[in-house]
């Protein structure tokens, strides 16, 4: 997904939703607020896969609940924050083949450091096989 796409999306997110922070989760793919769970069915419909905006534009965002992830403690604080005029200055907050290449270019800028990750994934919530699943799967993507 290219810089402007997300951005058009995190601007349609707002307008649908009317909320001001949209979350973005599972390679840019998975879309939620924290404003109300339902917003996730109006993602979901109308800029999700197969909807008139998928077909136009070519892209789109699956609107998810939060608790749709698995996530290591601490996310929240560690959220990125997009905001700007592109975003309609709605603020998003970032973490299939999509997600591979996702994983590909946060690897190639250092985003986050690979110790860093690994440690993160240590302290997820899952079991030792799904955290060792985890692990070796950063390992095939980064490193072939």
């Amino acid at each position: 997904m290219k810089r402007h796409e997300l951005e058009h999306l995190i601007r349609a997110a707002g307008a649908i939703t009317g909320a001001d922070e949209i979350v973005v989760i599972g390679s840019q793919a998975d879309w939620f607020t924290f404003r109300d769970p339902k917003d996730s069915d109006l993602i979901d419909g109308s800029i999700g896969e197969g909807s008139p905006f998928h077909e136009t534009f070519g892209y789109d965002a699956q609107g998810v609940w939060e608790d749709t992830a698995t996530l290591p403690a601490g996310w929240r604080e560690r959220l990125i924050r997009i905001q700007n005029e592109n975003t309609r200055n709605s603020k998003l907050v970032a973490g299939r083949e999509k997600g591979r290449v996702f994983i590909q270019e946060m690897h190639r800028h250092q985003m986050p450091d690979e110790s860093v990750l690994l440690q993160r994934i240590a302290r997820l919530t899952l079991a030792q096989d799904g955290r060792r699943a985890l692990r070796q799967r950063w390992h095939r993507i980064v490193h072939g």
